[in-house]
């Protein structure tokens, strides 16, 4: 197994989830703690690859680190934020902010 083939497996996946895949850049970088592959991806594209509350990137994880097995290695991912991408949601509310939202 060649080095490059959780490059080559996260491209594969990426590229089939996304409307843009000629804006899918990876970049792999190893260090003492394993290897590291950030993602950057067209704005648009982040929902489909976070997934709702993260599963479709926590799936993508698992799946990188059983390829990272196969060759003895620790495989993580980091996601990159867009420039400009909308801020999101807060996934905790407040109870104020509970409140608020229901006009009491």
């Amino acid at each position: 197994m060649t080095q490059e083939q959780d490059v080559q497996f996260l491209e594969y996946v990426v590229k089939a989830l996304v409307e843009n895949p000629n804006d899918v850049k990876i970049v792999r970088t190893v260090d003492e703690m394993g290897v590291l592959l950030t993602l950057s991806l067209n704005p648009a594209d982040m929902g489909k690859i976070i997934g709702r509350m993260g599963n479709t990137a926590k799936a993508i994880r698992t799946l990188l680190r059983v390829v990272g097995m196969k060759n003895n290695a620790r495989v993580n991912l980091k996601i990159n934020e867009p420039e400009g991408a909308a801020p999101r949601e807060k996934a905790i509310k407040t109870v104020d902010d509970a409140l608020d939202d229901l006009k009491i």
